[in-house]
């Protein structure tokens, strides 16, 4: 009987498994706040990420604060091919409105713009793979900041593009731009009207954003975000043929299936000490089964004294066995208030009397 209680909460717990399906070599389905993984398929194995690889350009771009200045377009474009905006030598544009054709239009040109703007191609790559180190993006490699991969590659998994696209999102201005349909630019030159390339924005109501990218070596790749219910989930195909298809059915898996549930509410911890307190609510994806698996353990310090708003513990916040966050838990001690205290005027009248 022990043994099928843990297998029931193995299977319950476990991101599911989908190498049966069709999802091409790698995918995920993420939660972006708290990026619980849903659905798992090699999320770790490195690929080619083509264009996706402007997900990490256009993050760079906002994170400079250029995005009001103007670029002036040199002969750098020359060295672009595949899908551009076709910028014409000398002609000023906006980083901004660069940044738009890069992520609606896939413009290659545009991505050597903006690194050539922004110190140049060797420095910018530098500052990609900086960031990746950051956001936590283990196993991925960035040599150029457009994803065409003939002379140099650009190399990642599932879970880390993941990661970056849970980062891009928390900038504004980046998902005001991957949510755009259509963007309209005017310079001294010509009047460019963008569609966003990305198909689910036209075809899937609950679709914030993305990326699309394709090359003959790296195939179909596909990085998109959608929100229901105040859910947020993260989508990532790496050679997937059938990539907008695939990121929908996610999409209606997650949000069928998961809820955004409060495991933890601050004005209802049952602790003995009632000046034991915790800054936040903290909400998790979980299905109906999984609710009786939340539990949670409280671990307060010991001490004959307190500080006032002193952190002393944490509340351990399990599902099963596992634990998905640790709430930091702090205590009010009021002061007493001595009766003998004198006020710092009566002091002074006291010295000089």
């Amino acid at each position: 009987m022990k043994k099928i209680l843990v297998l029931i909460f193995l299977l319950l717990i476990i991101p599911v498994k989908i190498n049966a399906y069709n999802l091409g070599e790698a995918a995920i389905l993420m939660e972006e706040d708290t990026k619980r993984i849903l659905v798992s398929k090699n999320i770790n194995k490195k690929k080619l990420i083509a264009s996706t690889t402007k997900i990490m350009t256009a993050v760079i771009a906002i994170e400079s604060k250029k995005m009001n200045k103007m670029v002036k377009v040199t002969d750098k474009i020359l060295e672009s091919y595949g899908s551009n905006i076709y910028l014409s030598i000398g002609e000023k544009m906006k980083l901004e409105d660069m940044v738009y054709g890069l992520m609606m239009q896939s413009g290659n040109d545009a991505a050597l713009m903006i690194a050539e703007f922004l110190g140049g191609e060797e420095k910018f790559v530098d500052k990609m793979n900086k960031k990746a180190k950051e956001i936590g993006m283990k196993n991925t490699t960035f040599n150029n900041p457009h994803g065409l991969d003939e002379k140099t590659k650009n190399y990642s998994t599932a879970y880390d593009m993941a990661l970056l696209m849970r980062y891009a999102n928390s900038y504004p201005e980046f998902k005001k731009i991957v949510g755009t349909k259509k963007h309209t630019v005017k310079t001294k030159e010509k009047t460019y009207v963008w569609s966003n390339k990305n198909k689910l924005l036209y075809t899937y109501k609950y679709t914030t954003g993305g990326k699309t990218g394709y090359t003959e070596k790296a195939h179909r790749t596909l990085v998109t975000s959608a929100s229901k219910n105040n859910m947020n989930l993260i989508v990532v195909t790496l050679n997937d043929g059938n990539d907008f298809k695939n990121h929908k059915e996610l999409y209606e898996y997650g949000f069928d299936n998961y809820s955004m549930v409060k495991v933890f509410d601050k004005d209802k911890m049952n602790l003995s000490n009632k000046n034991i307190y915790a800054l936040d609510d903290y909400y998790y994806p979980i299905t109906l089964k999984e609710k009786e698996l939340i539990n949670i353990d409280y671990r307060v310090k010991d001490k004959d004294k307190y500080k006032n708003n002193e952190e002393v513990g944490s509340a351990i916040i399990k599902l099963g066995n596992k634990i998905i966050h640790e709430e930091k838990l702090y205590i009010s001690v009021k002061e007493k208030h001595n009766k003998n205290k004198k006020n710092w005027f009566l002091k002074i009248i006291n010295k000089i009397f």
